[in-house]
């Protein structure tokens, strides 16, 4: 059963808010990969962007908020294809990794971003030594990354409007 896609109510206290928005943008990204074949998740649409695939953005989404939550707020160990020596965007190249796998992985990175979050005050600040984003607060993480996640919602919305046709706003 996919994720619902609902906004947070206006009267809720700020992590409900938070937290809502995000999982609301997080709903969004898996609904427009409904229905998709592995072709078409892996098919570039975009000329200019030949790895801003549907497969692509959601590997992509997995790996950001492994870094955020869990690199950069918890200070654990920068591992993933974003931290090794290789081509630019390399947690976009999936080629050959089946959509649904690429999802489940995005699922059980969330479900733990969504633990972090829980587990943390808006106010406890990031604990990774090496990245100068660490000084940022949870709240801060969380408000970029309801960010970035609305963006590349945007990106997967017009990626699957350029594949089959298939439009619909949250």
């Amino acid at each position: 059963m996919p994720p619902p896609r609902n906004r947070p109510a206006y009267d809720a206290d700020e992590r409900t808010q938070l937290t809502g928005w995000l999982d609301m943008q997080r709903a969004i990204i898996r609904w427009k990969c409904e229905g998709l074949s592995d072709t078409d998740a892996h098919r570039p649409v975009l000329p200019p962007s030949p790895r801003m695939t549907m497969a692509g953005v959601v590997s992509h989404m997995r790996w950001v908020e492994n870094t955020w939550f869990e690199v950069i707020l918890l200070g654990r160990p920068a591992n993933g294809p974003q931290f090794e020596d290789g081509p630019e965007d390399a947690e976009m190249m999936v080629e050959g990794i089946p959509l649904a796998q690429l999802l489940q992985e995005y699922d059980r990175q969330c479900a733990v971003s969504n633990q972090i979050i829980a587990a943390h005050s808006l106010d406890d600040v990031g604990r990774h030594p090496d990245f100068g984003a660490s000084s940022a607060t949870l709240r801060w993480i969380m408000l970029h990354m309801i960010e970035e996640t609305a963006r590349h919602a945007g990106h997967v919305d017009a990626i699957r409007e350029l594949l089959d046709g298939e439009t619909g706003y949250y």
